[in-house]
């Protein structure tokens, strides 16, 4: 072959693999075999993962409109819901039709991701009083923290994990729905008082997560370098003699 044949990378991506164990997660694994078939042909996995950005604008709409009557909260959980459907089932179909987009698929879905949750947070910021503005900000920091230090522990580990304690995105999605449904029906103050306990809960959860993950990593590095200490002694056993130790006659 000439020298102008592209070489392939055949190591598959780790990224493509996320670990779920969250309560949803067994109930999402039985419904994507009946959902993934039936999902139309010309809508291919790309698609799914750019819908994203039409949801997250309708989400800004909504909650503008939301500011003047509640029960637009309702369109806003809706489009939280298509945004889960859209999200969850992007990369699946792409696997199921051998797409390809694997990296591309990482990249643009956790992009999209955070971009729907600023939508979110931006969408309660319309509602809220003013001086709620300050606990959405600290929300935005602590979540956007949870979601670096995942990232940092894939780089580190080649494993993508996505659910904490049983909480995953499906978890938080569901929680966001019935918070514009507790917002419909009781109004808007009692939610700055609920701010500040989310948050604190994420600021101890953070620290949970952080511990876990460093005592991981650091297992991993005591085994990669003990696994180092067990070879090299294991080359010394079969070649006895370095070059230090001949002797010249």
């Amino acid at each position: 072959m000439g020298r102008g044949v592209f070489m392939i990378e055949t190591q598959e991506f780790a990224g493509a693999h996320k670990t779920n164990n969250s309560f949803l997660s067994p109930l999402e694994r039985r419904l994507a075999p009946l959902v993934i078939p039936r999902i139309p042909s010309w809508i291919e996995t790309q698609h799914l993962t750019m819908l994203t950005l039409v949801w997250s604008l309708l989400i800004l709409v909504f909650s503008a409109l939301a500011a003047r009557n509640l029960r637009w909260l309702w369109l806003v959980s809706l489009m939280i819901f298509l945004q889960w459907v859209t999200d969850h089932y992007d990369g699946k179909v792409g696997k199921y039709r051998n797409t390809g987009l694997v990296r591309w698929g990482y990249y643009m879905d956790h992009l999209l991701d955070y971009v729907f949750l600023c939508s979110i947070l931006i969408g309660y910021a319309f509602i809220l009083p003013e001086r709620s503005r300050f606990q959405l900000l600290l929300m935005l920091a602590l979540f956007a923290a949870f979601d670096f230090s995942t990232f940092l522990a894939f780089s580190a580990t080649d494993k993508l994990k996505i659910s904490y304690l049983k909480f995953g995105p499906t978890e938080f999605r569901l929680a966001l729905i019935v918070v514009n449904a507790l917002l419909i029906k009781f109004g808007t103050k009692h939610m700055i008082g609920g701010l500040k306990w989310v948050n604190a809960g994420a600021v101890v959860g953070l620290c949970v997560l952080i511990y876990a993950t460093q005592k991981r990593i650091w297992q991993l590095d005591m085994a990669t370098r003990q696994a180092k200490v067990t070879m090299k002694n294991e080359l010394k056993l079969d070649n006895p003699y370095t070059p230090a130790e001949e002797c010249t006659f």
